[in-house]
Parts: C-alpha cells; sequence; structure tokens
C-alpha cells in the first residue's frame, strides 16, 4: 500500500497540518494552516476527505477547522477528554492571543484504542494524555502522528490549561516508547523522527 503524505506548517505557530490518503480517499490531522492552503492540497491529492482528526483541541491545531468541515464535509473527531475546548475559548488556548475562537462541536468522540478504517488504511488512536488531557497519537502502519505529545529531541509542554507533566512522560514511555524502532514520527511541530532516534537521544527519554 502506497500512502499519500503531505503537510502544511504555514499555520499559527508553524503547527503541521498533515493530509493523509490512499485509494482516493483521506483524512485531514491538525487543520492549522490557512483553509484554502489545506483545500488546495486536497484537490492537488484528488482526495474525498472522510475525517479530520484533532491530536489535541488547542487553537493553532485548528484555527480553521470549521471552514475546511463544511468545505470538505467531513466529520470531526476528537478525544473524548478535550471535546468541550472546541467550544471553549479558555480551554482552547485562542483566548491567550486575544482571538477568542470557538467552533462547532466535534461529530465523533474518540477514546483510547478507537480503531477505524479510511481508504484501505487502518488508523488506530492511541490516548497519550499530558500536554493536554485528550490528546492522542494516530498510527497507520508505520506512522505515527504524535501532535504535541512528542518531537524530535523534544516534549510537549504542559504549562498549559489542564496539562500535565507526569502524565505526559507516563504517555511516552508506557505507550510510545513501546512500538517499533522503526515507527516514523510525524509531530505537531518540527520535522519528522524515529522512535528507535528518540529513544536513545531524546534527553527527556534517555
Amino acid at each position: 500500500m502506497s500512502m499519500q503524505l503531505r503537510f502544511l506548517s504555514t499555520g499559527m505557530f508553524e503547527s503541521n497540518c498533515y493530509v493523509v490518503g490512499n485509494n482516493g480517499e483521506g483524512i485531514i490531522i491538525d487543520p492549522g494552516s490557512k483553509a484554502s492552503s489545506i483545500i488546495n492540497l486536497v484537490e492537488e491529492m484528488k482526495l474525498d476527505i472522510k475525517y479530520i482528526l484533532l491530536t489535541h483541541a488547542h487553537i493553532d491545531h485548528m484555527c480553521s477547522l470549521d471552514e475546511v468541515r463544511s468545505s470538505l464535509g467531513a466529520k470531526v473527531m476528537v478525544h473524548e477528554a478535550d471535546a468541550p475546548a472546541l467550544t471553549d475559548e479558555i480551554l482552547n488556548g485562542s483566548a491567550l492571543f486575544a482571538i477568542g475562537r470557538t467552533f462547532k462541536e466535534a461529530d465523533i468522540l474518540l477514546e483510547d484504542q478507537y480503531n477505524f478504517e479510511v481508504g484501505g488504511m487502518k488508523f488506530n488512536i492511541i490516548h497519550t494524555p499530558g500536554h493536554s488531557p485528550g490528546c492522542i497519537c494516530i498510527k497507520t502502519g508505520n506512522a505515527l502522528f504524535t501532535g504535541d505529545t512528542l518531537f524530535r529531541m523534544s516534549v510537549g509542554r504542559t504549562d498549559l490549561g489542564k496539562g500535565s507533566h507526569r502524565d505526559l512522560m507516563d504517555s511516552i514511555k508506557n505507550k510510545l516508547m513501546v512500538l517499533d524502532d522503526n515507527v516514523i514520527v510525524y509531530p505537531g511541530h518540527g520535522e519528522s523522527s524515529t522512535i528507535g532516534f528518540e529513544r536513545e537521544n531524546n534527553p527527556y527519554i534517555r
């Protein structure tokens, strides 16, 4: 299976927005770039977007959510613990930046080990609380989308809202570091990595 994978990092705080597809169907992970850029990329990839997934409900990862949702007719998925942040400018962090944004509620609430399929690709949800209570990582094949849980040589911050450093480290050690070395990490900010590289080199984990 040759998965299509493209990303944009042009949005607020340069968060990464991923478009993942196969057999003409796809998903969007974290629509934090300009809505027009995301929609253009989807058209270029010739994909019918089934779902928009939020790795967590912070403003920099979803500022184009409602525009992209209404334009593409896709269903929005978020972990149940972060669902309230969609409609709350304090919880989603937009109030911090004096832009006070709220969004329509999600269509599907996720929990740990939720599975779904799009275009023949199987996706598995791994609940990784810490950066926020409802942070998730999304695994398909050898690819792991880690949002703001794990970065190349770093980990997510826990000083925002309901963050917890203890929960974050627990999530990383017990849910991510148990994965194979060759799993490719696609984070919410910055460049990609692998589980093996982070296991050996990430100063927060060693």
